[in-house]
């Protein structure tokens, strides 16, 4: 790994897509490109490429950094309305907290299709935990995540009211409904 006289210390991935979150959440999309992260890291563009190929394999990388550091509650005993509320409200935060990446994963579906990712597997977990048989796993994750995500996206496109306490009350609102329609599913 090369060393920049500059810098003084090696580049590593976690660096790199750190920056490039900050970058990307400063600027948007199009304010990242490899020379700008770069100069933030102190080291020639060039250097870059030992770590990821191209700009579109750095807003892979981007995306999967903020995804998996997205907070998701623990499997803590609560039941499974609970969990579902919190998995809800930590979604809502993380894409309130970083818009771009949000935005940029939402037009890149592939980014989010791994199951194995944390938010898939709580989310998994708590569906059963509610009763949603294995084959029906998927179908209704994915219900959940558009409806989410269509309320994230009414959001931040200005569809909703500007006032944050009214959005918090309407987002618990609209919880709520996913909770009462899961548990009109899944009960017999």
């Amino acid at each position: 790994m090369a060393v920049s006289a500059r810098r003084g210390a090696p580049l590593n991935l976690d660096e790199i897509s750190s920056t490039a979150v900050r970058l990307m959440e400063e600027s948007g999309v199009e304010g990242l490109s490899m020379r700008k992260l770069a100069a933030e890291l102190q080291v020639n563009p060039m250097s870059l490429y030992h770590h990821v190929e191209s700009k579109e394999a750095l807003l892979g990388l981007v995306c999967a950094t903020a995804i998996e550091r997205m907070h998701v509650p623990p499997d803590d005993g609560a039941p499974w309305q609970e969990q579902l509320k919190a998995l809800g409200l930590a979604y809502h935060r993380h894409a309130k907290e970083h818009p771009a990446v949000w935005g940029y994963v939402h037009t890149h579906p592939r980014l989010v299709s791994d199951r194995r990712l944390p938010i898939w597997q709580t989310l998994y977990r708590i569906l059963r935990l509610a009763g949603v048989p294995d084959p029906e796993l998927r179908r209704t994750s994915e219900i959940l995540h558009a409806f989410v995500a269509g309320f994230v996206l009414a959001e931040t496109q200005g569809h909703m009211s500007d006032d944050p306490e009214e959005i918090e009350r309407t987002f618990d609102a609209a919880i709520r409904l996913i909770v009462d329609g899961l548990a009109g599913f899944t009960s017999p």
